[in-house]
């Protein structure tokens, strides 16, 4: 008797960054390392899509060449760690314009009390009162671009978790008011700064030293992993609350190797912050030195980045229409 085998279950792999600067170490080992592994382990028949998400940094204030020069470095360094334009959808968000109309629709949907209670809300009215020194600046000031994420599988920090579940809610409300059939939209650690080792690392933050750039040099490596924050007690242990600078280099180290943080921390017995010093130094140009030098060479070729984006445009385009033309039709603007 003939047994029957199920069919795989397709996964849409959905992430974006936003092309403000080069990337630095905690996007490309918390993020884009990720995204290059998912490629690398999807089925034939998952789709992933990984986009420049040009909209999503207008909700700060951008110089527009910047921004334009930043949309082609970033896209130039997904290629230069591996994410190959045959296999995954590589596109900026502002070349597929399903996604404002999408965002417009939902955002009719959106109470503002639901805003309000997200954290990353409540922190970017804390950032402007901080950068603007207006104590009495309150969230009528802020800019209130959301983005709305719509895929199986989205990989991103865990510092995102709210704005997925807060895209899942609106999705679901979106089903319900529009008496969808079926489930249309399916619901959907950090490396932190070498001088702050309680904050996560930026690219904004005003100390370059605590950050290490995509296309930082060997020398400047080695000397912000030299002064990276650590503390006065021998030895080496992983403990992110007491020893927040050391658990952090471990994470680092740890990534790099890709290997778990336990088993990188277990070849320490007996040696101090300079063993280890050097041994992240060692690793994060180790892990740098390849994919700086492609990007390098891909970042001259702007007829090769055109005809990417272009291309990859245009996939993206196809899928979204076809959820578009549902879209439309349940809420009676087919």
């Amino acid at each position: 008797m003939a047994t029957s085998v199920a069919e795989p279950k397709r996964r849409v792999i959905f992430s974006g960054i936003q092309p403000t600067g080069v990337p630095h170490l905690g996007n490309y080992l918390g993020a884009l390392a990720n995204w290059v592994q998912l490629q690398r382990n999807a089925l034939p028949e998952d789709e992933l899509l990984f986009s420049i998400v040009g909209w999503h940094a207008l909700i700060l204030p951008q110089s527009p060449k910047q921004l334009s020069e930043a949309r082609t470095d970033i896209l130039a360094v997904l290629l230069a760690i591996c994410i190959d334009p045959r296999r995954s959808i590589i596109f900026h968000q502002e070349h597929n314009p399903n996604h404002t109309e999408l965002a417009w629709i939902f955002n009719c949907i959106t109470p503002m009390r639901k805003l309000r209670r997200m954290t990353t809300w409540k922190s970017r009215l804390a950032a402007s009162k901080n950068q603007g020194d207006d104590a009495e600046m309150d969230e009528t000031e802020l800019n209130v671009g959301f983005s709305h994420i719509l895929a199986t599988h989205v990989p991103v920090g865990d510092d995102q978790t709210q704005h997925l579940e807060l895209s899942r809610v609106i999705a679901d409300q979106f089903n319900r008011n529009f008496k969808a059939k079926r489930q249309l939209f399916p619901p959907s650690k950090g490396i932190l700064s070498l001088r702050d080792p309680t904050s996560k690392m930026s690219k904004s933050a005003p100390d370059t030293s605590s950050r290490i750039l995509f296309t930082n040099s060997s020398s400047q490596i080695t000397s912000k992993i030299r002064s990276a924050v650590t503390d006065s007690i021998s030895g080496i242990t992983y403990d992110p609350v007491n020893r927040p600078g050391t658990a952090n280099l471990l994470s680092i180290l740890a990534a790099c190797k890709d290997e778990n943080v336990n088993k990188t921390v277990s070849g320490y017995a007996g040696k101090n912050h300079g063993a280890l010093k050097a041994d992240v130094t060692k690793a994060v140009e180790e892990k740098l030195k390849g994919p700086r030098k492609e990007y390098e060479k891909l970042k001259m070729d702007k007829e090769y980045l055109r005809r990417v984006a272009q291309e990859g445009a245009e996939r993206a385009r196809v899928k979204s229409e076809a959820t578009m033309m549902e879209v439309r039709e349940r809420i009676g603007l087919l």
